[in-house]
């Protein structure tokens, strides 16, 4: 089930919220775990019973630490807890990847196993990870095992994240409050999500689509590739981030913010501060920094940074794309570290030129699985081949979607937030953009629905994941 269809919006999220607010605080959290066992099995229920067992070991290894801890075989206890929720993703996730560049590798035919990816087991696993690791590191146990569970499986961060860790919402387990103004917040940030992805991603999704499959290739399409690709992803990604923490502010959690406007960055370093947050956090506090992180000989600290870049890649997906892409960056971050930063931040035009033609050729890689087409595309972008600069098909699509690029690019900055903020500032205006806000927020929701309900193209990124 997608948060962006009409099965979730208006059924799904109706009956979840008559019964959330009747019952009792105390049967809140059962509740929470209820619908979202729900949300997951409708993709499969199968899946969802492993990712019930995931989530009891879990909590059986947490116990255990807890009860373990300060002594050796609370170490030993959290090594196997992280050793066997990882396994759970290495078997879905991997298991044909391994077996694929094996056959390739010795020239035998070991038949692939043709697993299907539970959705979202990259986002709970990690989550799991975080719990057992930050027991280990003196968070109380959770007792109560449907606790445990409705934090894994809370439904509106699980498919595509933000990746929450235990000890950000630990507390709002046991004891959070419900208000209308917090209920309002997240209703807007719900649909302010909602219309990014359906109205804009969707779109750059449509036209990256048109580039890649129009017969005749000129420098035009292969930018209007990479750059409706980077929208498409961002947009896409930070809209159910946007929908993720909105729905969260409704249940009276607090997630940590996933994006923000990362493509004014001016370095791959700002980049990541700006980009998927949670993730970047997450291999931080739980790769980097166990590693050693820069508190190391320089040698050591050149391979830290690689082993989370490579691991960064591997986390998206099973394939060498993802990891070519996470080692892009790793390689960007090295060099910026070591060189290039501090020409950068003495620069305000080659800086942002330099960010942008990065992240460009970065999703082009990540997008396109077969690595030689990967190349061709990023060639195109220079006129590689001797390739025309426009064709009459190209420029045809660029009018049609000239609008809706403006809109996007708009979108991707701060700028509307800025002249929001600048409007709202005194007191009359802040009442005609309350006003203004509300009937904003409607007529989003009415559209799109239309979009919803005409369309058939509805892609959803997080399958990979």
């Amino acid at each position: 089930m997608l948060f962006s269809s009409i099965s979730f919006l208006y059924f799904f999220i109706p009956a979840m919220l008559i019964l959330y607010f009747a019952v009792p605080f105390k049967l809140k959290n059962t509740v929470l775990l209820a619908f979202s066992l729900f949300f997951y099995a409708w993709g499969g229920v199968t899946y969802a019973l492993f990712m019930v067992i995931a989530i009891l070991l879990g909590y059986i290894f947490g116990l255990l630490i807890e009860k373990f801890r300060g002594k050796k075989n609370a170490k030993l206890f959290v090594s196997l807890g992280v050793a066997t929720i990882i396994s759970f993703m290495l078997y879905f996730k991997y298991t044909d990847f391994f077996i694929d560049n094996f056959n390739k590798v010795t020239g035998l035919s070991v038949p692939l196993q043709k697993i299907v990816l539970p959705i979202g087991i990259s986002f709970y696993t990690f989550q799991i990870i975080s719990y057992v690791v930050d027991v280990y590191r003196g968070e109380k146990a959770q007792k109560n095992p449907i606790n445990l569970a409705a934090y894994v499986a809370m439904f509106p961060q699980l498919i595509a994240g933000p990746i929450v860790r235990y000890c950000d919402v630990a507390r709002e387990l046991e004891t959070r409050t419900h208000s209308i103004t917090e209920a309002g917040e997240g209703t807007r940030r719900f649909i302010l999500g909602l219309a990014k992805k359906v109205l804009i991603a969707n779109s750059m999704y449509d036209l990256s689509e048109l580039m890649y499959a129009a017969d005749e290739k000129t420098v035009l399409l292969y930018w209007l590739y990479g750059i409706s690709t980077s929208l498409y992803i961002y947009f896409d990604f930070s809209g159910y981030s946007d929908m993720a923490i909105g729905l969260g502010k409704i249940f009276g959690f607090h997630f940590l913010e996933n994006f923000n406007y990362p493509f004014i960055s001016r370095s791959a370093t700002e980049f990541w501060r700006r980009w998927h947050m949670s993730l970047g956090s997450w291999f931080r506090d739980y790769l980097y920094i166990p590693l050693g992180g820069n508190r190391v000989p320089k040698w050591r600290w050149f391979i830290n940074i690689f082993a989370v870049w490579l691991f960064t890649g591997f986390w998206h997906g099973a394939a060498w794309n993802f990891i070519l892409w996470g080692l892009f960056f790793g390689v960007l971050l090295v060099i910026e570290k070591f060189w290039l930063l501090k020409y950068l931040e003495k620069s305000q035009v080659f800086s942002r030129i330099y960010i942008l033609l990065a992240v460009i050729v970065s999703f082009i890689v990540f997008q396109i699985p077969t690595l030689g087409e990967a190349f061709t595309y990023i060639g195109g972008l220079f006129g590689a081949g001797g390739i025309s600069f426009a064709s009459a098909e190209t420029l045809y699509y660029l009018r049609s979607y000239a609008v809706l690029l403006i809109a996007a690019l708009v979108g991707s900055t701060p700028l509307i937030k800025k002249l929001a903020i600048r409007f709202s500032q005194s007191e009359k205006s802040a009442k005609v953009s309350n006003v203004l806000e509300v009937i904003m927020l409607v007529v989003l929701l009415v559209v799109v629905t239309a979009f919803l309900v005409d369309s058939s193209s509805n892609p959803f990124l997080y399958f990979r994941f």
